[in-house]
């Protein structure tokens, strides 16, 4: 099945669900055992099924499954929060004395767990304030587990160079994991260009209504965890288990094996069974949808391009973007909703003008929501790191959601004129 068929019906099976057409909510915690050689035999990972909800649920399977599909991955794991799906990634493969990579572009509750959070536990983050592939490269190390990125940063509006960098990690037999939240798997498959594991937060598009938080972890099964002893987690006996080895048992699924078995058993940031259900029905419609969010937003981007109380707008479809190019690589059936510009004015003013535009922290959603990260997103981070962000003081990252394109670029102009006054 093709991608729009795969996000209708994908994985359906009407003779397990009584004939229920849409996906039933499955409400409970535990399930009952065949036998006590079944519940044996479930908890030793021998066999597939159900055991409890913090670790697996119907409803959540089937998520796991047309998301995976979506993305080109052989497995997922559903969770309660994008943050839920950082940490779990990271902590699946890196401990006390390990380090990543990532650029200090990324998103700020992101940039907040990696720098004091991950700290904490011992893990150290090397932030890069570059595009080149040769500061990355500089700062790789034995202890390094990963290099970690966004597809589209948010708020800066960057692509990544997902092929380039997966080759660089490659290269010292390490994964790429991509935040691949903004433009969702119909805009851009990073498994293709060579990443490693793809991470989302279905609270955004691919839920799309501002209604379910939940994260998601896909595998894309591709990386030998065998190739270096660097990933002995894999690859040695794990005692909580019988002495269970992940990639003899799970074979190329280890990595999201491992990510079920251990840390949600352990940490219990589990998906909401409803969530799943809410997060399905914007699947069905995630094509239609991200059609209509990239058309609005590139017609909203031009609009600001040529506006004269406009500083500057960020958004790669616009040719003279210096993302342009690898926007057209990686995202050729448009970059998504998301897109940044400077208000020459009182950015309170404008904020507080805006009618049509809901001032929150969300994004993705069908509603167009402004946000104002110097003083929301990135508020924790020092003002030294908001300009390495790029988040500066007049920065409003915009967010554009479904409605008439003429009322939006109405309700911006309204709001730049009182910003002015």
């Amino acid at each position: 099945m093709r991608f729009e068929t795969i996000a209708t019906q994908g994985y359906i099976d009407l003779g397990k669900q009584n004939h229920a057409i849409s996906m039933p909510i499955y409400a409970t915690t535990a399930y009952s055992f065949d036998s006590v050689e079944h519940a044996v035999n479930l908890f030793d990972l021998k066999v597939e099924g159900d055991i409890y909800s913090r670790l697996t649920n119907p409803s959540n399977e089937m998520i796991e499954k047309r998301i995976a599909a979506l993305e080109g991955g052989i497995g997922a794991l559903a969770v309660s929060s994008g943050q839920a799906a950082i940490l779990i990634s990271i902590l699946n493969i890196a401990k006390s004395g390990d380090e990543i990579i990532t650029s200090d572009k990324i998103y700020g509750g992101t940039y907040n767990l990696f720098a004091k959070t991950f700290k904490q536990m011992g893990i150290n983050v090397k932030f890069i304030n570059s595009d080149n592939i040769e500061d990355y490269e500089k700062e790789i190390n034995d202890k390094t587990k990963c290099i970690y990125t966004e597809s589209v940063g948010n708020p800066s509006i960057k692509v990544a160079d997902i092929e380039n960098l997966a080759k660089l990690a490659h290269k010292y037999s390490i994964p790429l994991i991509v935040d691949n939240t903004v433009p969702t798997p119909y805009l851009c498959r990073p498994i293709e260009f060579g990443a490693d594991i793809i991470i989302h937060s279905t609270t955004k598009y691919l839920s799309g209504h501002g209604n379910a938080m939940g994260g998601i972890i896909v595998d894309s099964g591709k990386f030998n965890w065998e190739k270096t002893d660097k990933f002995s987690m894999f690859t040695t006996p794990d005692e909580s288990y019988h002495g269970i080895i992940y990639t003899k048992e799970f074979k190329n699924a280890a990595f999201i094996a491992k990510a079920r078995a251990h840390l949600i058993r352990d940490l219990g940031c589990c998906q909401s069974p409803f969530n799943a259900y809410l997060t399905m029905l914007g699947l069905e419609t995630l094509h239609v949808r991200m059609d209509r969010h990239c058309e609005n937003a590139l017609k909203l981007a031009k609009h600001l391009q040529n506006h004269p109380h406009i500083n500057f707008v960020k958004y790669p479809y616009l040719e003279n973007s210096p993302d342009y190019t690898l926007a057209k690589k990686y995202l050729p059936k448009g970059v998504s909703s998301l897109l940044g510009f400077g208000v020459d004015g009182n950015g309170t003013k404008f904020i507080e003008a805006l009618k049509l535009f809901i001032h929150a922290t969300n994004l993705g959603d069908v509603r167009s929501i402004i946000t104002y990260p110097a003083g929301t997103t990135h508020r924790q981070l020092s003002d030294e790191q908001k300009l390495k962000a790029g988040i500066t003081n007049d920065y409003m990252r915009a967010s554009v959601g479904l409605e008439n394109i003429e009322d939006i670029i109405e309700d911006i102009d309204n709001a730049i004129k009182a910003a002015r006054k």
